[in-house]
Order: structure tokens, then C-alpha cells, then sequence
């Protein structure tokens, strides 16, 4: 990445209440960037978004991704240069529960962002995140690679592959090559692993639901406890998302498709695994158990390969996982004693940074 690049551009990123976001937005606002967020409110109390007090630093739009007016009115004003696109309902569970909202806010979203960025001269490259969910899961040991087929047995999965197959459309009909040349914007998607760190509160994530038990003084119940996850920290896809708009920026057409920013094999472990990490790390006499609730299916298995991303782009993961479990218990630590929460996040992206 470019350290000056960022400075004095205009960058408008939805979903920047978010958890990810909200990292995304501190780490560009510490980077000199003109930036715009468009969201619905904090979507959990606490949230990263106010604690860190990362609006302070920011215009920030309030307003429903799959409403299109709001988003084409905020683009036409704004008229970014540079577009993330985080917008989504994230949860395997919930979109069970709400399968058209998850929809509604995961394919229409991505199809109102597009068509606006469309009818708005001067956007030059646009990065749109979906999920390492997004591939068929055949649960097999084997990571999957960009060219593989999208599939999603459960709704928020389909969502994503849904959402990939609608950039991939809207690339090749309005940006692409084989498009009239009118719209010059460069339209990657990406795609990380389980992305973990300090500042998550999302109901139903592994890390947030151990982190509040632990703060708590309790023991942990953990479901499907056996299952494999690509666990990386957060900071380490969103590098590869500001690698992937520097490039759009020089040349539209250079990366153009789709990317996985996965961790590296020795982070591909099980969620016990993990949880015994976090717990040690922190330092308790807490334990887990199984959880023997009955939830709709997830799947067991699931594997990225970065090997793309790390040949063309020369991106690597820079944490390992234990460093990561360090991270966030340092974060949680500052947390529980009242400390400064934007000051230990700007800290980190500090540190982060220093590891290039």
C-alpha cells in the first residue's frame, strides 16, 4: 500500500457503522482521506462506531442501502472517487430468520450501489465485499480459488454469491471491456475469511460471544465447536481492499474481478481451538462446553486460497494467529478498564501498519 495515496481523496464507504467499517473508516481518516459513510444507524449497543467516536472524522449519511434514492442522491452529491462497499446483513442465523431482508440488503443493496455509481461521473474504482461464503461448499479440506463456482445453501451465503454474480454482470455491461467505455470505474469484489478483532459486539460471531462472556466472569458455550474457519484479523483483508483501490485507481481494467484476502494455512483451525487460545490468553478460569441447542445448518468446512492476491499484489497476512489472539485480548483489556477505545484502535492500525 501507498501511505500518500489516500490523502485528499474522496471516499464514501457503506457500512461504515459496522464493525468492519468503523476500522475502515479510522484507518482512512488517519490517512488524510475525504470520507463520507452510508449506513443505518450502529447496528449493536456497544459499538465500535461510537465508542471510537469514528464519526468525528467523517460525513455520515444515514440511510438504507436497499432504498435506491438515498444512496444515488448521496453519490451525485458526494461524488467519491473511491467506493467500499460494506453494506450487508451479515449473519448466517439471522438471515434464516429474515431471509428477505438478507436479500433485500445483500443482492439489492449491491445492485442500487452499482446503478448509482453508474449515473455519477468521476467514481474510478469501486470495491465491493462479499464473503468467503459465497463459494458452493462441497465441506471438503480443500481451499477454494476466485474461479470457483458461488452456490450458498443457506440464505445469507446465497446472498453473497448473488451479490458476486450481480458485480460481475454490472462489470461487464457498464465498466468492462465489452461495455461502450462510457462508465471508466474499475469494479473488483473481495472476499475474506472469518475476520476477528477488538470492537465486535455482532450477536452470533465466536469472538464477540467469548469476549462477553469472559468479561462477564462466565463460562463459554460454543456450537458447532468441531468446525474449521480461516480466523484472521481484521486489519488484514482491509489492507487488501485499499491495495485492491489503489490499483483501480491507476489502471480501472489491472484487477478488475474478483479476490480472496484469506490467512495463511496455520490459521485455518476449529472453533474449540480457538476459544482455548482466547481463554489462556486472557487469563481466567473460565472454560467452554458445548452448546446443545439445535441451530439451522452451517457449514463445517471452509478454506481460502490467497494465492492470487499474493502473486499479483504481493499481499501476505502479517499476524499470525496467536499475534491476532493477543490483539484483541489487548483491545477487550483496554475496554474493561475504561480506556481510550478510538486510541487502542488507532494503536493497532499503527502497529499494523509498521509490519509492512
Amino acid at each position: 500500500m501507498n501511505p500518500n495515496f489516500w490523502s485528499g481523496k474522496k471516499v464514501l464507504v457503506t457500512g461504515h457503522t459496522g464493525f468492519k467499517g468503523s476500522w475502515l473508516s479510522l484507518w482512512l481518516q488517519k490517512k488524510g482521506a475525504q470520507l463520507t459513510g452510508f449506513a443505518l444507524p450502529p447496528p449493536t449497543q456497544p459499538s465500535l462506531f461510537e465508542l471510537a467516536r469514528v464519526g468525528d472524522g467523517m460525513e455520515s449519511v444515514v440511510a438504507d442501502i436497499a432504498t435506491p434514492g438515498p444512496i444515488l442522491e448521496t453519490l451525485q452529491r458526494v461524488r467519491p472517487e473511491i467506493v467500499f462497499h460494506m453494506a450487508a446483513q451479515p449473519l448466517v442465523q439471522f438471515s434464516y430468520q429474515q431471509p428477505v431482508e438478507t436479500y433485500r440488503t445483500n443482492v439489492m443493496g449491491t445492485v442500487h450501489l452499482l446503478e448509482a455509481v453508474r449515473q455519477t461521473p468521476g467514481v474510478r474504482a469501486v470495491v465491493v465485499v462479499t464473503s468467503d461464503k459465497c463459494y458452493e461448499n462441497k465441506n471438503w479440506h480443500w481451499p477454494y480459488r476466485e474461479f470457483e463456482p458461488m452456490g450458498g445453501r443457506d440464505p445469507y451465503a446465497s446472498s453473497k454469491g448473488c451479490a458476486e454474480l450481480v458485480a460481475a454482470a454490472y462489470r461487464t455491461s457498464f465498466f468492462g471491456p465489452e461495455s461502450d467505455g462510457k462508465y471508466p470505474a474499475g469494479v473488483a469484489t473481495v472476499r475474506a475469511g472469518n475476520v476477528i478483532g477488538g470492537g465486535d459486539w455482532t450477536p452470533g460471531r465466536l469472538v464477540p460471544d467469548v469476549m462477553k462472556s469472559l468479561l462477564a466472569g462466565q463460562n463459554v458455550a460454543l456450537r458447532m465447536v468441531g468446525a474449521i474457519r480461516p480466523w484472521q484479523h481484521v486489519l488484514e483483508p482491509l489492507g487488501g481492499y485499499q491495495l485492491i483501490a489503489e490499483q483501480l485507481w491507476e489502471n480501472p481494467a489491472s484487477c478488475a474481478e474478483a479476490w480472496n484476502f484469506g490467512p495463511r494455512e496455520e490459521s485455518n483451525q476449529p472453533v474449540a481451538w480457538l476459544v482455548e487460545q482466547v481463554i489462556n490468553a486472557w487469563g481466567g478460569e473460565q472454560s467452554w462446553k458445548p452448546d446443545t441447542e439445535v441451530y439451522p445448518h452451517e457449514d463445517r468446512f471452509l478454506k481460502l486460497d490467497s494465492s492470487k492476491a499474493f502473486n499479483l499484489l504481493n499481499w501476505a497476512p502479517r499476524l499470525s494467529l496467536a499475534e491476532t489472539v493477543r490483539w484483541i485480548v489487548e483491545w477487550y483489556r483496554v475496554l474493561a478498564a475504561g480506556g481510550d477505545i478510538r486510541q487502542i484502535t488507532e494503536q493497532q492500525i499503527r502497529r499494523f501498519e509498521e509490519l509492512a
